[in-house]
């Protein structure tokens, strides 16, 4: 009996879009010859990849599709999932009364699942948030201006370049400080359920970003917090990136 089964190859092009090619009889998949998959594209196809002549091979080629950006109040938001790319003088924006303002580069409707990652913008004094520890790892790059990195219970002052790596656990936050607007680039691993801890430290309620009870939950953490609006941050012609962006007519 012919045997009819079917080999898989995932092709190095990208997700959503499934195109079949039959090879012809009397060979594999050539080595690592290009076979056309329709719509004038190519899948390679690797050498160590064989197909007698009673087989057959679907290429799966995934084609990764650009986002589509919608504005909000402040900015653009991906609606869709996909890739793109956006302007920070574009993006959506976020500010808050007591923990400065950020660019989250994401939305509800298309979440980073891996990554998080954002720029923040603090005032001299203003921390990003409570002092705290969790589970995976973050990097921390400033961009522009001064600020107090509050970590595992010491004071450090940084200014533009200076990187700070934060392995799991490690207590941590940052606070304005200098003449003006300080700029993060602020990183982390992203996972579901991961543990998070804000732990009671003198040194960072001294600064206004600490609990005065110990929590595991940010729910109890925040619960005192004004709500953020969507809007740029006030001190918006002071930063970097003012002039730049197609919505400054770039």
């Amino acid at each position: 009996m012919e045997d009819k089964s079917v080999g898989v190859v995932q092709a190095p092009v990208a997700l959503l879009h499934l195109e079949h090619v039959e090879l012809e009889s009397g060979g594999g998949l050539g080595h690592g010859r290009r076979t056309p998959v329709g719509d004038d594209r190519e899948v390679h196809v690797p050498p160590h990849v064989e197909v007698d002549s009673f087989h057959r091979a679907i290429i799966v080629a995934l084609v990764v599709e650009e986002a589509r950006l919608e504005p909000n109040e402040s900015g653009l938001v991906p609606a869709t999932e996909g890739w793109f790319v956006v302007n920070v003088a574009d993006a959506s924006w976020f500010d808050h009364d007591v923990f400065g303002a950020s660019c989250e580069l994401e939305s509800s409707a298309a979440e980073f699942t891996e990554l998080g990652i954002r720029i923040c913008v603090l005032q001299p004094g203003q921390p990003n948030g409570l002092y705290h520890g969790e589970e995976t790892q973050e990097d921390f790059l400033i961009l522009a201006g001064e600020c107090l990195l509050l970590v595992e219970g010491e004071e450090r002052r940084l200014r533009a370049w200076d990187f700070f790596h934060c392995p799991s656990m490690t207590e941590h936050i940052f606070v304005g400080a200098g003449e003006g607007p300080c700029v993060v680039l602020m990183t982390g691993t992203r996972r579901r359920g991961r543990p998070i801890f804000y732990p009671v430290s003198e040194l960072a309620l001294r600064h206004g970003a600490g609990v005065e009870t110990e929590t595991p939950t940010p729910r109890e953490a925040y619960a005192a917090s004004p709500q953020v609006r969507v809007e740029r941050p006030a001190v918006w012609e002071q930063l970097p990136w003012a002039n730049a962006g197609n919505a400054a007519g770039a």
